[in-house]
């Protein structure tokens, strides 16, 4: 469960990350609530998959589905570029997090 928290939480990182481009420097009301609101949901779930998983896991995990997933969505919904050096470092960013899962985090038991 721990590990369906934290992908979860990568992906609200993800949604606070893209809706605070649309704040206008947390300028505009509503956009800020919901990118506060999105920000909380994801250090919550964060904070409860940390109860089992290491740290230093869940917290790489965390950012890393946070910066690939708002690269990769940047580049889709607001046209930033993509080269192949950059789709190669989103590719290691990958890599990364699924290592991590596969070798890096047994649930602690605690």
């Amino acid at each position: 469960m721990a590990w369906v928290a934290l992908f979860l939480a990568g992906v609200f990182e993800v949604v606070w990350a893209l809706i605070m481009k649309t704040s206008d420097g947390l300028r505009r009301p509503w956009p800020t609530a919901l990118t506060l609101a999105a920000m909380a949901v994801s250090v919550v779930l964060l904070a409860h998959a940390m109860r089992t998983l290491p740290v230093s896991t869940a917290y790489a995990v965390w950012t890393g589905i946070g910066a690939a997933g708002v690269a990769v969505v940047g580049m889709l919904v607001f046209d930033e570029s993509a080269n192949a050096l950059k789709l190669a470092s989103l590719a290691l960013i990958v890599i990364g997090v699924v290592g991590l899962r596969l070798f890096g985090g047994a649930e602690t038991g605690h």
